[in-house]
C-alpha cells in the first residue's frame, strides 16, 4: 500500500508518523503526490514534543528509471545550488520518495489574473522574468557534470527523439481529428525537420517540460519540479516550451520582452547571435507545438483527462500565429497543418473567441444604446461639438451616408480632427482585445438626432477597423433602422 510505505518513511525520517496524508491533484503524469502533515508541538503530547514535525511531500512513481532520473538530478541540482526541492527519503526499490515541500503556489497559478485577461502586472511579469533568467543556469550550471546517462528514456535529444515526438503527433492527435494525409510525404518532412532541429545540438541540460506548471513560487521565487523528463540538448526547446505552453496566453509583446531577458541571462554563459537565435527558435515553437499537441490527443481524448482537452484550442491557436510566416523546409506539413487549423471543430471554436466590435449611432434624446453582452464599458463618443449640418434645411432629408452631408462634414474639417483622436483610442483597443482574446467591444457614437455627425462617424469607424484588423464589425444605426454586418476575415 502506497500510503502505508510513505508513512513509514516519514516515520523513519522524521521519529514519528504523520498526523495526517492527504492525496494532491494529479498531474498529467502517472506519479501520486501526496502532503504528509506533521504533528504540531505539543500538540496533545505536553512539553515532550520540542517543535512541530516537518511536512512533507511524498511521490509514488510507476516508472523506476524515471523515479531514478528525478532523484539522480535533484541530488546534482541541489549541489549546483538550483532551486528545486530537496529529496529526504527514498524507498529500497526507489519507488516511493519523500521530498521538501515548496507549498502550493504554481507560478501558473500565480499568474493567473494575466492569464486570463492577457494584461500582466509588475508582479506577475517580476516572477516571469526571474523565471526566465534563471534557465539558463539550469541548461549550463545543471550540465555540469552531470551523468546523462541517468537519464530517462533518452540521454539526449537526437534524432530518434525527435521522429519519436513527431510521430506521437501523427498518431495521437492528427489521425483523431479524421484528417486524410500521405504518411510518406509527412514522414520526408518529419526527417527535414529532424535535420534542423539538430543543427543546434550542445552539451546543456535540456528540461524539456519547462512550463509554468512545473515551476513553484515560494518566497516569491521560482522552484523547479518535474524535470526528471530532461536530457542533453539545445537551449531554444525550452524556451519555446515555456514561452508558447498554450494555457498561459502569453502576449507577443510579453514573449518579446522574456525572450530579451533570457538572452541577456544567457550571454553569461556564451556569446548569442541573435538572427541566428531568433531563426532555430521558431523552429523549436512549431515542434514543441505539435509535440503538445500530441501530448494533449493522448491525455485527452485518449484517457479523458479535461485540463488537456481545454488546451487544445490554444495550442491550435498558437499553431495558426506560427504558420502566418512560412516554413519552406517543410511544405507538405505545413499543408496539413494549415488544413487542421481549419477543421471544423477548431474553426467553430476560434468563432466563438474572435472580436465583434459593435458600432452604433444614436440620438442621445432617445437614450444611449444597451449592450446586450452583459460586459458594459466600451466607448460612447459625443459627437455635438462637431458642426451640425443638421440646422440647415437643406440636409435635413440626409443622413451622414449621403454625399452632400459627407461633403460638409469633410470640408467643414472639425469631423476629421474628432474621429482623429477616435481612431487612436479605439485602434489601441482592439488591439489589445485580440491579444487578449477578448470577444466583444462596443463603440457608440451619439449626437442630436442620430442622423448626420453620430451616422457618419460610426460608418466611417467601423470600415476602418474591419479594413486594418479583420474583425467581425457589426454596425448599427439604431435611428435609421440600418443595419450592417462586416464579416470577420
Amino acid at each position: 500500500m502506497i500510503t502505508e510505505i510513505l508513512q513509514q518513511l516519514y516515520a523513519e525520517t522524521v521519529g514519528r508518523a504523520p498526523a495526517s496524508i492527504t492525496e494532491l491533484a494529479a498531474s498529467g503524469s502517472n506519479r501520486r503526490y501526496f502532503r504528509l502533515a506533521g504533528m504540531p508541538a505539543d500538540a496533545g503530547t505536553g512539553a515532550s514534543v520540542a517543535a512541530e514535525t516537518p511536512t512533507l511531500i511524498g511521490v509514488s512513481g510507476t516508472s523506476l528509471e524515471e523515479n531514478r532520473a528525478f532523484l539522480y538530478m535533484a541530488a546534482h541540482f541541489r549541489g549546483k545550488g538550483l532551486p528545486v526541492p530537496q529529496v529526504v527519503a527514498r524507498s529500497a526499490d526507489d519507488a516511493c520518495y519523500l521530498q521538501e515541500d515548496l507549498g502550493d503556489t504554481l507560478l501558473f497559478n500565480a499568474i493567473e489574473k494575466g492569464r486570463t485577461t492577457g494584461v500582466f502586472d509588475e508582479e506577475e511579469k517580476a516572477l516571469l522574468r526571474k523565471t526566465m533568467r534563471l534557465l539558463p543556469a539550469v541548461q549550463f550550471a545543471g550540465a555540469d557534470g552531470m551523468d546523462f546517462g541517468v537519464c530517462s528514456p533518452q540521454a539526449e535529444f537526437n534524432s530518434r527523439s525527435i521522429l519519436w515526438d513527431l510521430n506521437y503527433f501523427k498518431y495521437c492527435f492528427l489521425k483523431a481529428t479524421g484528417m486524410e494525409f500521405q504518411e510518406d510525404r509527412l514522414e520526408d518532412d518529419f526527417q527535414r525537420m529532424a535535420d534542423v532541429l539538430l543543427r543546434s545540438s550542445s552539451a546543456t541540460f535540456m528540461y524539456r517540460d519547462f512550463q509554468s506548471r512545473n515551476v513553484m513560487i515560494r518566497g516569491g521565487e521560482p522552484w523547479l519540479i518535474d524535470f526528471q523528463g530532461g536530457r542533453k540538448g539545445p537551449v531554444y526547446y525550452d524556451v519555446a516550451s515555456f514561452l508558447w505552453q498554450a494555457k498561459a496566453h502569453y502576449p507577443e509583446s510579453l514573449r518579446k520582452e522574456l525572450l530579451r531577458e533570457y538572452i541577456d541571462s544567457l550571454r553569461k554563459y556564451q556569446p548569442v547571435d541573435e538572427a541566428y537565435f531568433y531563426a532555430q527558435l521558431r523552429h523549436f515553437v512549431l515542434f514543441r507545438t505539435m509535440q503538445v499537441l500530441g501530448a494533449y490527443g493522448f491525455r485527452g481524448y485518449f484517457e479523458k483527462k479535461p485540463h488537456f482537452i481545454q488546451s487544445v484550442p490554444f495550442a491550435i491557436e498558437n499553431l495558426r500565429e506560427l504558420l502566418q510566416e512560412p516554413y519552406p523546409e517543410y511544405p507538405y506539413l505545413c499543408g496539413v497543418l494549415h488544413a487542421l487549423t481549419e477543421l471544423k471543430q477548431f474553426t467553430d471554436d476560434l468563432q466563438k473567441r474572435r472580436l465583434t466590435v459593435k458600432v452604433t449611432s444614436f440620438a442621445y434624446k432617445k437614450g444611449i444604446p444597451d449592450d446586450p453582452t452583459g460586459n458594459g464599458g466600451g466607448f460612447v463618443f459625443d459627437c455635438r461639438a462637431v458642426n451640425n449640418p443638421g440646422k440647415y434645411d437643406r440636409y435635413k432629408p440626409f443622413t451622414g451616408l449621403d454625399e452632400p452631408v459627407i461633403r460638409f462634414l469633410e470640408e467643414d474639417g472639425e469631423i476629421q480632427t474628432f474621429l482623429e483622436h477616435v481612431y487612436a483610442l479605439t485602434d489601441a483597443s482592439v488591439k489589445r482585445y485580440i491579444e487578449r482574446g477578448f470577444t466583444s467591444l462596443s463603440v457608440c457614437f451619439g449626437c442630436t438626432g442620430g442622423q448626420h455627425r453620430s451616422v457618419y462617424a460610426a460608418q466611417h469607424l467601423a470600415e476602418r477597423l474591419h479594413r486594418l484588423y479583420g474583425v467581425q464589425v457589426v454596425l448599427i444605426h439604431r435611428e435609421q433602422n440600418i443595419e450592417q454586418t462586416f464579416p470577420a476575415r
